[in-house]
């Protein structure tokens, strides 16, 4: 996909948001009918038994704990962290999850619970889900999170900014984020159930990138329709086409809605397919889910025994 070429705008308007929407609206439509066919062809493909099981804990490899409800406590967080730092107590084999993700406030008892174990630790910041705050009060959240140990942070974009056409406002308030994030890598939650068309979901991956983010990410998990395999699609051609562009490689992370050993798969053969093997990994991809490592767990033990383990046989998250 070509790049749109940035052209300097006359010093009476400012040059960043001139030049920001030209590029945004210079990049190529998406074809709505040949992303879906892609996709739902892809999500056809069928793994064999040996590659199953590679797939299965990768899969386990790249999952974001998660829990952000507003009942989450001390020992719920803590419970999680157990997990993901040794999903299955009862086969060692089992790989570690790459973080766990929690509210700003629960951050510091996930660290301690994690410590020495090499998981992460993702806080979502900025107001999370709405997005709906100052940039002060948004970057007061990022500091926060940061300067309790979270190793990420996982940002909301202003979607109603975005949706009015006001590009700059967005990418600005990504690169103050991703400043105050200092070490923390920053994943740019651009809630694409909310952005009516996949026009605009290239676009805003576009935008988040050149704003600095290390991962683009489809959503909070608490918008329907959350993470589908056309909008990941869509977000895995930017990030290919950007580090052809530019050099420098973004993640990207689907959220909400991938609750099965199959719907994992699926992603993985389309990152694979899309972006290439080199995305193949916990650094450049991750699926946000709660609930989907039990059923990766349930179905690997069965490759392993060739019976079931009931749902009882794990912790619910």
């Amino acid at each position: 996909m070509p790049e749109p070429t940035l052209t300097r705008a006359s010093q009476d308007v400012p040059s960043t948001a001139r030049e920001l929407r030209a590029f945004l609206h210079g990049l190529p439509g998406v074809d709505q009918v040949g992303a879906e066919e892609r996709a739902a062809r892809l999500a056809t493909r069928s793994i064999k038994t040996s590659a199953k099981a590679e797939a299965i804990d990768l899969a386990v490899s790249m999952v974001d704990l998660t829990t952000l409800e507003g009942a989450d406590t001390p020992g719920k967080v803590r419970a999680l962290s157990a997990k993901a730092a040794h999903p299955d107590p009862s086969d060692p084999s089992v790989p570690q999850v790459a973080a766990v993700c929690v509210y700003p406030d629960m951050v510091d008892v996930a660290v301690h619970a994690l410590a020495g174990t090499g998981v992460g630790v993702a806080s979502v910041a900025t107001s999370f889900p709405s997005g709906r705050a100052p940039l002060e009060a948004k970057l007061a959240d990022t500091r926060a999170a940061v300067e309790a140990g979270a190793s990420e942070i996982d940002m909301v974009i202003d979607r109603g900014a975005f949706l009015a056409g006001d590009y700059a406002k967005v990418s600005e308030e990504i690169a103050a984020v991703k400043d105050a994030c200092g070490d923390a890598h920053l994943k740019v939650i651009l809630e694409t159930g909310e952005l009516a068309t996949y026009d605009n979901v290239r676009r805003a991956s576009w935008l988040a990138m050149r704003a600095g983010a290390d991962f683009i990410k489809t959503s909070t998990g608490k918008v329907a329709p959350a993470a589908t395999l056309p909008v990941t699609l869509i977000m895995l051609e930017a990030v290919r086409d950007h580090r052809d562009r530019t050099g420098r490689q973004v993640g990207v992370k689907p959220a909400g809605g991938i609750r099965t050993t199959k719907d994992a798969i699926k992603y993985l053969v389309l990152v694979n397919e899309t972006a290439g093997p080199d995305w193949l990994t916990p650094r450049w991809f991750r699926l946000g889910a709660s609930s989907l490592l039990n059923d990766l767990l349930m179905q690997r033990r069965k490759l392993a025994t060739g019976t079931y383990a009931g749902p009882d046989y794990f912790t619910l998250d």
